[in-house]
């Protein structure tokens, strides 16, 4: 059966690696997850990620970050789901716990946070928020 939300499932994969204390968690490659992969790590919510070629089907190899083991992700969510849409111009991109966790945003200039499309002055779709 097809995988509806690719993305969804991936965060998923974060938030159920981190909550089982796992050092790191595997998910199919795309070019889309590698992107938003990119922004968590440039803001420091994952130690990195790397292709995985082992398999039949490659996958990429997320390395889950820790601070005093406790998950330096508390909440990350899906924000445009494939049934509901969410777009923001640059103006209107929500900030998420007074500046304190991060926006993912898809723009014409590629996955950026928001703070990164506020300053280029590029709206898009919201994916997902973290904190």
């Amino acid at each position: 059966m097809a995988m509806t939300d690719p993305l969804g499932d991936m965060l998923t994969r974060i938030r159920n690696g981190q909550q089982a204390k796992k050092d790191s968690v595997l998910t199919p490659a795309s070019k889309l997850r590698a992107n938003v992969l990119e922004v968590l790590q440039r803001e420091g919510y994952i130690r990195g990620y790397s292709d995985d070629a082992s398999g039949k089907h490659p996958q990429l190899r997320i390395e889950l970050k820790y601070f005093e083991g406790e998950p330096a992700i508390k909440h990350v969510a899906r924000v445009s789901k494939p049934g509901r849409r969410v777009y923001s111009g640059s103006k209107e991109l929500p900030v998420v716990r007074n500046g304190l966790g991060i926006t993912i945003v898809s723009t014409p200039k590629g996955v950026l946070s928001d703070a990164e499309a506020r300053s280029q002055n590029v709206g898009g779709e919201v994916l997902a928020e973290v904190f």
